[in-house]
């Protein structure tokens, strides 16, 4: 079996572990922090748009930095930081006291986690470029299967011993993910001409890329922000539309992890799916045709009043998601100009976070100020305009040769 495959499989299994903690407790923040003593459901809306946009917004800001550190000294260890210290920050989750605190523990996960985008580096940086959109949607399959069965056994033990002891198990999986990376990734890292010698991150190195592609590095990354900005708007309030739903006497924590994990499901089939179809068909196609169809299937859930319907709709929405993810990545890691795959796509985490900021704040506004439904009805538009950005400006990829770093 090649180097490569060894390191696949591995990261595949710890990036499962580690979201399959972190959605452990993702979908309960808004039962979390009506424990933490905020009960007015538009206070909920809000203090819950801010938790996840805390960790957002400093995972923005420290994305680029953790990418060009990665170019220079390896993606190993990148990973291992991650897992590590969101082991340590989740654990301590469950033991605040406050909202107030929950908000700035979040804001450090932040600053020290983001695994997805440690585990896509040391990924893309072993996998021949033939391959990347078929490996790229098999790590995308690990996040959702992650995604899938974090809420739905998140959503038992919540129901059974309450929300403080699944921040606990989250910090278990991700010290066990760090172990397993650590004894089990080998990575016979070297850095690109001129790296090594560098004494400073060449971080604006990366708006020189963006020019050098001819603009195409740009237009995807106006697209990422604007379809991540739309899948976000809903998270905040749909635990809370579930819980509109549900009788009282339900368990809420279950039926809204069976939800999540419907559209997790459908990520996890659709991503490798159409990152597969897209390296023989051209990512470009797949990436609208997938936009499109996300456009359309946020639309009839606003209407919905029975939660058996949302999840056959978040099924099918996230079929179409996973397609954007796998198809946006590889036409990213296309465009960027080899041994610098760390930067880039450390400034696009960084693109996805800064939108994974501004979308749950303005679907929790437009929850309190509109209604809870209002948000699937934001989410369509904004993913139909991200999808026109590519439709427009995002050229064919046989159109665009990949740039030379030197």
């Amino acid at each position: 079996m090649p180097q490569w495959r060894r390191t696949l499989y591995t990261i595949w299994i710890t990036e499962f572990f580690a979201i399959a903690g972190f959605s452990f407790v993702g979908p309960f923040v808004p039962y979390y922090i009506q424990e933490l003593g905020v009960h007015d459901p538009k206070q909920v809306a809000l203090w819950a748009g801010l938790t996840i946009s805390a960790q957002a917004l400093t995972l923005a800001i420290m994305a680029p930095i953790w990418g060009a550190l990665a170019d220079r000294y390896g993606r190993k260890v990148m990973v291992v930081r991650a897992t590590f210290g969101g082991a340590v920050l989740m654990a301590l989750m469950g033991f605040a006291t406050n909202v107030q605190q929950l908000v700035a523990l979040r804001a450090l996960q932040g600053v020290f986690t983001g695994t997805v985008a440690a585990a896509t580096t040391l990924v893309v940086s072993v996998v021949p470029k033939q391959n990347s959109g078929a490996a790229l949607g098999s790590l995308q399959t690990a996040i959702f299967l992650g995604s899938t069965l974090g809420p739905l056994l998140g959503g038992v033990v919540s129901d059974t011993l309450g929300y403080r002891p699944s921040f606990w198990i989250t910090g278990a999986l991700l010290f066990l993910s760090g172990v397993l990376v650590s004894f089990y990734v080998h990575e016979d890292f070297h850095p690109a001409d001129g790296m090594a010698r560098s004494k400073r991150l060449d971080l604006w190195q990366a708006g020189q890329f963006l020019f050098a592609s001819g603009g195409a590095l740009g237009a995807v990354f106006v697209a990422r922000i604007l379809l991540r900005t739309g899948t976000q708007v809903i998270s905040p309030m749909l635990p809370l539309f579930v819980q509109s739903l549900v009788p009282a006497e339900a368990h809420i924590a279950t039926v809204t992890g069976i939800i999540a994990g419907a559209s997790a499901v459908g990520s996890a089939i659709g991503s490798p799916l159409i990152g597969q179809w897209g390296d023989k068909m051209g990512h470009r196609r797949l990436l609208v045709a997938s936009g499109l169809a996300a456009t359309v299937f946020y639309v009839p859930q606003a209407f919905v009043h029975h939660p058996n319907w949302l999840i056959l709709w978040q099924l099918l929405t996230g079929l179409a998601i996973g397609g954007t993810l796998s198809t946006l990545t590889a036409l990213l890691i296309q465009f960027s100009p080899p041994g610098r795959e760390g930067i880039i796509i450390g400034l696009d985490s960084s693109m996805s976070a800064l939108a994974g900021a501004i979308g749950p704040m303005v679907g929790a506004s437009i929850a309190a100020s509109v209604g809870l439904r209002a948000p699937f009805i934001l989410s369509a538009g904004i993913l139909g305009l991200g999808t026109a950005v590519v439709l427009l400006w995002v050229q064919r990829e046989s159109s665009h040769p990949r740039p030379n770093p030197g």
